[in-house]
């Protein structure tokens, strides 16, 4: 240990001969030589480094005189030349063991601890820093031994627990613990021995009440085991996993060679060039390419027996599937469209004009941002039937989700790929189930979208059904950009007022009221008897 980094001896031997013929130093008073970074304890014996031309000065007199030295902590340790109000109060008094003067005027003590100290004021006229000190003796209370015997064991057991996370700790540390009767000598040996920054042993030091000091050694004590503690169990996990990684590869390396041997690794080989090539066929963008070009890179290293091969296969699978560059052909014809809604609904006239006008728009500007129609009424009303008849008159795939008593979030955005039954949400399904990035895709029941503690649903939807948004849409199973933008989106609920009002206001609403008795006729001679006799095998003639 060094109380300086720095070598200023240049005016050595000038100083020593000053503090020769110097004033004679009083007998209250003591040489202090000014620390960095150490405090030395009572009964504690600790080498020290000293290059500052004042400390050697202060050393050397110390040593000729046979006199005790003051080490005292300096409050910031990047100061050269300390001033009196730049040190601690309270220091210790160190007998000088031993003084040696190594190569390159290296100046090294060895000192012993013998008592605190406070410094009462310094001296002028001396070539070092002289002070008049009061002596600090332990301070014991005779009435509270019972616990003062206690912490002393408490301390003791910390110690040496301590010790056993030390594993370049000396086993002598252990016996001199373990013999010492003295609470206030274990106090400060063992926070002299405590990995601990100066200050919080400088507090110790400044700590005379025997009781209080192994109080608060204890407390710094029970905080470095903790930290020890989970260091080591850091470490430990750390070495277990590297230790299986360096088994797993090793393993693999001979699997490889064994498989070489008996020639079957050809179908591994086979099977990753065939998702290599449909990988290129899909024509992902650039951005899901790489991605899934790096999966298929790792996949490549593991073994089929491994679970995240077959999480990557999934995932791999899933992006190969799904529509990337597929756009089915709109033929829009508005006459023909008339046709196929009258043929599969009677009535409901305003309705089917409203949704030929918004065909109609759709073909004047097919790149245009159409509202996203809602048909709301009860049930049997044919909205479900509506949203087909849109799709097959204008040549779309129709694909139907259900999102009555939805409750989580991931039904619609899909569950993060961390474990194996991971999927993407209803939304990605139902694309890759139509085949085209352009399907028409109804979300039935949007009024029976509930709320629970795995998010809220009917808020994913908002991304899902906003132009803005849509183009981009993350599901969290792909954690990569789909575009929604081309997909037309219908809408269906029974009632109004169970549907979230940002959701409400995004969609345009179109009310399908019950149907007269007239109507009702017409309906079941039209589809209703057809249908009731087919399911029911009887012919015509029958």
């Amino acid at each position: 240990m060094t109380d300086d980094r720095q070598s200023d001896v240049t005016e050595t031997g000038e100083q020593a001969r000053a503090a020769a013929t110097a004033l004679p130093i009083p007998e209250d008073a003591l040489v202090i030589v000014p620390v960095r970074n150490v405090v030395l304890f009572p009964g504690i014996v600790l080498p020290l480094t000293i290059g500052r031309g004042t400390s050697i000065a202060a050393a050397q007199d110390a040593t000729r005189n046979e006199r005790p030295l003051g080490l005292v902590l300096q409050r910031d340790p990047a100061t050269d030349n300390p001033t009196p109000t730049e040190l601690y109060e309270v220091g210790t008094v160190a007998s000088i063991l031993r003084y040696v003067t190594g190569p390159e005027r290296t100046h090294h003590l060895i000192c012993q601890g013998e008592e605190r100290f406070r410094v009462v004021e310094f001296l002028e006229g001396y070539p070092f820093l002289v002070a008049r000190v009061e002596r600090l003796p332990d301070r014991e209370q005779p009435e509270s031994s019972t616990e003062l015997e206690a912490r002393l064991h408490h301390l003791k057991k910390l110690a040496m627990e301590s010790l056993e996370l030390l594993p370049q700790a000396p086993t002598e540390l252990s016996s001199a613990i373990e013999s010492i009767s003295s609470a206030a000598h274990l106090a400060d040996l063992v926070a002299s021995f405590m990995d601990l920054k100066a200050a919080d042993k400088q507090d110790v030091l400044e700590t005379v009440d025997v009781q209080d000091r192994l109080d608060k050694v204890s407390r710094l004590l029970s905080q470095r085991i903790e930290v020890m503690r989970i260091s080591q169990e850091i470490n430990k996990q750390t070495k277990e996993s590297m230790d299986a990684r360096q088994r797993e590869y090793l393993l693999r390396e001979q699997l490889k060679t064994i498989q070489k041997e008996l020639g079957e690794g050809e179908g591994a080989n086979v099977e990753i060039e065939d998702l290599r090539k449909a990988i290129a066929d899909a024509k992902m963008p650039k951005e899901v390419e790489e991605q899934a070009n790096r999966e298929l890179s790792r996949m490549e290293r593991m073994t089929e027996a491994a679970t995240e091969y077959s999480m990557i296969r999934t995932f791999l699978d899933w992006l190969i599937a799904l529509p990337w560059s597929v756009v089915s052909k709109e033929n829009i014809d508005i006459g023909e469209a008339r046709r196929i809604l009258d043929e599969d609904h009677y009535g409901l006239d305003k309705i089917k004009r409203r949704i030929l006008e918004y065909l109609a728009v759709r073909k004047l500007n097919p790149e245009g941002r159409s509202p996203i129609l809602c048909f709301v009424g009860p049930p049997g009303v044919g909205k479900t039937s509506l949203g087909r008849s849109i799709a097959r008159a204008i040549g779309l795939e129709f694909v139907r989700a259900s999102l009555g008593g939805v409750h989580d979030e991931a039904e619609i955005r899909g569950h993060r790929r961390t474990y194996v039954g991971a999927l993407p949400g209803n939304i990605i399904q139902g694309i890759r189930k139509a085949g085209t990035r352009n399907p028409v895709f109804m979300l039935d029941e949007m009024d029976k979208l509930g709320s629970g503690f795995h998010g809220d649903p009917s808020a994913a939807l908002l991304e899902v059904l906003d132009p803005e948004q849509n183009a981009t849409f993350r599901d969290n199973y792909l954690a990569l950009p789909f575009d929604l933008s081309k997909v037309m989106f219908i809408a269906t609920a029974n009632v109004l007022d169970t549907i979230p009002g940002p959701l409400r206001d995004r969609m345009e609403i179109i009310e399908l009221t019950g149907y007269t008795e007239d109507e009702k006729v017409q309906i079941a001679r039209r589809y209703l008897v057809d249908r009731q006799l087919e399911a029911n095998g009887l012919k015509t003639d029958k």
